[in-house]
């Protein structure tokens, strides 16, 4: 079996998981972001805070923690992921403006090294506001589990410019084009890529697309079964 989906809980799953299991950790895990004050973070839709259409994807909890209870949450789940990487692991992380040092510190709580950020560059096309800087990246914060992996391989980009959309629609509210996905998981060493917010699984269909094995968590129960669908048709 090339891949593998579990519909649990990520903190909880990572905890029972086998140490030095997995070779590579890559996952947009919830920003719990896009609102500047209290009555913001409590809404009840977490796509009321990023959609003009709500209804348009399934719904998705944990978006509304507050920055310090964020900065504790993926701390937590961080550190339970060091311990099931194999040494030299890298780390993908994706992270928004607003929580890029609350993720950065995080990373390195865990144990991590901290080694960059990788600029995703979603064209003029997104979010333009008159008078002001367009918000058209988003970020992905990269390190390892002790020295990197490989000194020998291609050096790749610090920027990678893709639409939205690019691959085509995307079926979850945050989810990435697949092309970026594509992208990044070349960084990978071969064997396991593990995702613990595996959303629709994009992540997924790139590692298995590219030859690597994958195991993804989704708590959603409409996610993880769309996960599933995609990744039953990528190989």
């Amino acid at each position: 079996m090339h891949w593998h989906m579990h519909n649990v809980d990520a903190l909880s799953w990572l905890s029972e998981q086998t140490t030095a299991a997995f070779d590579a950790l890559v996952t947009d895990p919830p920003y719990s972001s896009g609102g500047l004050h209290a009555k913001d973070r409590v809404k009840d839709s977490a796509n009321n805070k990023y959609l003009n259409t709500p209804t348009l994807y399934p719904e998705f909890a944990g978006e509304n923690r507050d920055q310090f209870s964020y900065l504790r949450w993926s701390t937590l789940w961080l550190a339970e992921a060091y311990r099931v990487l194999r040494a030299g692991a890298p780390v993908l992380l994706f992270s928004d403006w607003r929580q890029l040092p609350t993720m950065t510190t995080a990373l390195q709580a865990a144990g991590f090294v901290w080694r960059g950020v990788v600029a995703w560059d979603k064209t003029e096309a997104n979010r333009p506001q008159k008078g002001r800087f367009r918000q058209q990246s988003e970020f992905v914060v990269w390190g390892s589990k002790g020295p990197w992996h490989d000194n020998a391989g291609p050096t790749y980009p610090g920027v990678y410019r893709v639409a939205v959309n690019a691959g085509g629609r995307k079926l979850h509210t945050t989810g990435k084009p697949l092309p970026l996905m594509e992208a990044l998981v070349k960084v990978c060493p071969p064997g396991t890529v593990l995702d613990p917010f595996a959303g629709s699984a994009t992540t997924g269909v790139a590692a298995v697309r590219s030859g690597r094995r994958f195991v993804g968590c989704e708590r959603e129960e409409a996610y993880y079964e769309i996960a599933c669908e995609r990744l039953s048709k990528a190989l």
